[in-house]
């Protein structure tokens, strides 16, 4: 068999024994003006939809990659750390007994600080009435207190201690202090019935019976007595009807008698 013709490079055979050229493809850009405008609208309005459609998702991705940062710097890290406890209204108590009662770890992050449990350790303190804490950014925490005031001082040994309106004792002194009624009781407290009645009865006197006013005892629920000023007694029973027996005993200071009962305001007997 003899070989068959040669192929030439880019050249072919036709069917007729003659050689024809080899096509050869190139791609080449298409201009602008190819594409009808129609179609180039309508990728356009797909592109921007697709645009829009995405937007809501990054810009959700993007808040929370931040939040997640700043969570991160004020949760985790002492950057925002409590370098100071501040302390506002601090007379009977001092910033130092705060600090300790507060019991917040220098540097710990300021955002993770409770609060409520915080105040909670402050007011127990017992000059502490009330007391509220915030946070003063970027490192410290203000401590404000409202401490107790004192209405009336119960001998307690060769000590004193001092009684709120409530009967709460947040203070114990080594003397009398000036300017508080005396108050003899057995045991002082905010649960104890003899306290409240005798805070009850100091509650009622008379600017004219204060002005007089040795000490109030307390015996008893019923036994209650006003001791004034040139050895005088108001016995005064128990704490009901206040209001009655110490405008009877103001109306009566005038008079010479030594001791004037007034547990039965409507019935008054003195001596």
């Amino acid at each position: 068999m003899s070989p068959g013709p040669a192929r030439g490079r880019g050249t072919g055979v036709d069917g007729g024994g003659g050689r024809r050229p080899t096509r050869r493809w190139q791609l080449v850009r298409a201009g602008r003006d190819a594409v009808p405008a129609s179609t180039r609208r309508f990728m356009a309005r797909a592109r921007r939809r697709r645009m829009r459609a995405a937007l809501p998702w990054a810009v959700a991705g993007g808040v929370l990659a931040l939040a997640g940062l700043v969570a991160w710097t004020l949760l985790g890290t002492g950057l925002f750390g409590v370098r100071e406890v501040r302390v506002e209204g601090a007379e009977l108590v001092t910033a130092v007994q705060v600090r300790d009662a507060a019991r917040v770890p220098d540097g710990a992050p300021l955002a993770r600080v409770d609060l409520a449990a915080l105040a909670g350790r402050i007011g127990a303190l017992p000059p502490v009435e009330r007391v509220t804490v915030h946070r003063d950014w970027p490192d410290a925490l203000v401590v404000r207190l409202t401490e107790r005031t004192g209405v009336a001082v119960v001998p307690h040994g060769e000590q004193f201690v001092v009684l709120d309106a409530g009967g709460v004792a947040f203070r114990t002194l080594p003397q009398r202090p000036d300017g508080l009624p005396l108050l003899r009781l057995a045991e002082p407290g905010a649960d104890d019935p003899d306290t409240q009645a005798g805070l009850a009865v100091l509650a009622v006197l008379t600017p004219q019976l204060r002005a007089e006013l040795v000490e109030v005892t307390v015996e008893g629920l019923a036994r209650i007595s006003v001791r004034l000023r040139g050895d005088r007694t108001v016995f005064w029973g128990d704490a009901t009807r206040g209001a009655d027996k110490a405008r009877v005993a103001t109306a009566l200071l005038d008079q010479e008698a030594a001791r004037i009962d007034v547990s039965a305001p409507d019935v008054v007997t003195f001596k």
